[in-house]
């Protein structure tokens, strides 16, 4: 993560209007400028919808809870931004890890910032 956009934490990321963690404890990071589009997301998750105007998929929630857990990571799991590494990011509230992808397999965000 970069210091430079004076993030500390993944779950800093669009927390000034989020829902108590209590209540929806996963968060969406979407690196929309990565998205080219390719619509898998839309295929396996009801949160994620392809615009047909810009061409860039785009979720319905950033914030949802164990109910939405299971699509959310397969939809960031199945992104081939980034060469396989996705451009969508589930991250856990609670911990701050990053739940999916996590092509680093230590829960740290990655993120291009």
């Amino acid at each position: 993560m970069s210091d430079d956009e004076g993030i500390e934490r993944a779950s800093d990321v669009g927390s000034a209007d989020a829902p108590p963690v209590e209540e929806k404890p996963y968060k969406i990071i979407f690196e929309a400028n990565k998205c080219f589009g390719a619509g898998k997301c839309a295929e396996v998750s009801d949160n994620w919808e392809l615009s047909i105007t810009s061409g860039v998929a785009q979720p319905r929630a950033y914030f949802f809870g164990e109910d939405d857990l299971e699509h959310n990571v397969r939809a960031a799991e199945i992104c081939p931004a980034k060469k396989g590494d996705g451009c969508i990011h589930v991250i856990d509230r609670r911990t701050d890890e990053e739940i999916a992808p996590d092509p680093h397999g230590d829960g740290t965000l990655s993120v291009d910032w």
